[in-house]
């Protein structure tokens, strides 16, 4: 078991007049940092315009940028994908007709359900009427 001492005013710890802690308070967990395509931009034309030694360094640690982000951000730039939106990322939108089919296919299964249970339920009054020798009424009680 590891003891701190802390350091007080009558303590007998020589030279230690005060004691630094370090803070229990669980911190934040960190989110990814993500880039614009503006800051993608003004950072790929600031790192190109860097002829100085030294100078592309001094950028990346300005801005927080690592260096292979730099070199995958210009292939992205060649492949034409900084100018605009670039490709969606994500399943691509459903058609409208699409979302109709969905739908009813979600109705159609929630009717067999219910079919299934009305026969059910229609099948035990039929056991029950036969057992309690109750008459069961024609199949087609509509008259002709």
């Amino acid at each position: 078991m590891v003891s701190i001492l802390r350091a007080s005013p009558e303590s007998p710890v020589a030279g230690a007049s005060t004691a630094v802690f370090p803070n229990p308070e669980v911190l934040a967990r960190p989110t990814r940092r993500r880039w614009s395509l503006s800051e993608k931009c003004r950072i790929l034309t600031e790192a190109d315009t860097c002829t100085v030694p030294g100078s592309l360094g001094a950028l990346l640690r300005r801005e927080g940028v690592y260096s292979s982000q730099l070199a995958t951000w210009r292939q992205q730039r060649t492949a034409g994908l900084l100018e605009g939106a670039g490709p969606r990322r994500g399943r691509p939108a459903l058609t409208t007709e699409a979302v109709e089919v969905a739908r009813l296919r979600r109705e159609n299964a929630r009717l067999t359900r219910q079919l299934a249970i009305a026969d059910t339920i229609i099948a035990v009054q039929k056991k029950l009427a036969t057992l309690y020798g109750l008459p069961l009424l024609a199949e087609d009680p509509t008259p002709s």
